[in-house]
């Protein structure tokens, strides 16, 4: 190979080989800094696609997670109004056993009194019973008509539970004085009440319990929820996260070989000065 001086191809095939590994270097320092594999739709772009797919599947997946435990608690609430309605049936099937009895003519007035004023408070918890501004347990409230949470991914039915609750009113489980002539001022109106109250009992107990099978269902939800969230998650580490220690390898062979370089290079730029010594001659 001839000397030249204008045109030191050593030195440039060196410095095109110093910048694809310095271009490496960097690479892999933005990968370890970052954790990622992926940092770019350039890295990979396909799989950089489907990352993000699992991303904003898992981002929906924990909001539904939420949305379950919402509905969860709601239950709790309705279940709270259906617990304190069933004592108060018990406290009035209590009076209207006692009043149904002859010697207890003389305090029918006095029972009655305090049944009338169960049969209120069996109103007013059902007409207070609120999740925020959703009223559940009435009869003419949202809960009663049915309440939609979405617990997927998807605006699909299967991605979505109605959740309805039972109007608990005295009118509803017929134990009120207006449209069932429920009272205890008699022996036969008390009689008649025991097996009103019966009725209600049994209403009451049906509505906890279904209750308590949304709960159930819900729970079931929320687990499987968790599940998806972690195998989607190690789909989208598997994809997207840096091999730390492959990479770490990778980094030291191209500091390695940055270095080398460097010195070639060096080399490279001092091959014209043999020239030099031709000249001297």
């Amino acid at each position: 190979m001839g000397l030249k001086v204008n045109t030191n191809l050593e030195a440039l095939n060196v410095h095109n080989a110093m910048v694809n590994t310095n271009a490496k270097v960097a690479d892999s320092l933005r990968k370890l800094s970052s954790g990622l594999r992926i940092v770019s739709a350039k890295d990979d772009a396909a799989g950089y696609a489907v990352a993000n797919s699992f991303k904003a599947k898992i981002a929906t997946m924990r909001v539904a997670t939420q949305n379950a435990n919402e509905a969860q608690s709601m239950l709790q609430v309705a279940d709270g109004a259906y617990t304190k309605i069933h004592d108060i049936l018990i406290r009035m099937k209590s009076l209207a056993t006692q009043a149904a009895s002859g010697q207890s003519t003389d305090n029918l007035a006095t029972m009655d009194n305090e049944f009338g004023l169960l049969q209120d408070e069996i109103n007013r918890i059902a007409q207070s019973t609120k999740y925020g501004s959703t009223t559940l347990v009435d009869a003419t409230g949202q809960g009663f008509t049915g309440i939609t949470f979405q617990v997927g991914a998807t605006s699909t039915t299967s991605d979505q539970i109605t959740v309805k609750f039972n109007g608990a009113t005295a009118a509803c489980l017929a134990v009120d004085r207006t449209s069932s002539g429920i009272a205890i001022g008699t022996l036969l109106s008390a009689q008649a009440a025991m097996n009103a109250i019966d009725t209600a009992l049994v209403s009451i107990n049906s509505f906890m319990g279904e209750v308590g099978a949304y709960q159930n269902r819900l729970q079931y939800t929320v687990e499987n929820l968790a599940i998806s969230i972690e195998n989607f998650s190690a789909s989208e580490s598997t994809i997207r996260d840096v091999d730390m220690a492959d990479e770490m390898s990778s980094f030291t062979k191209n500091q390695i070989l940055q270095q080398s370089g460097m010195a070639m290079l060096a080399q490279a730029n001092s091959a014209p000065q043999q020239v030099l010594t031709l000249l001297r001659g």
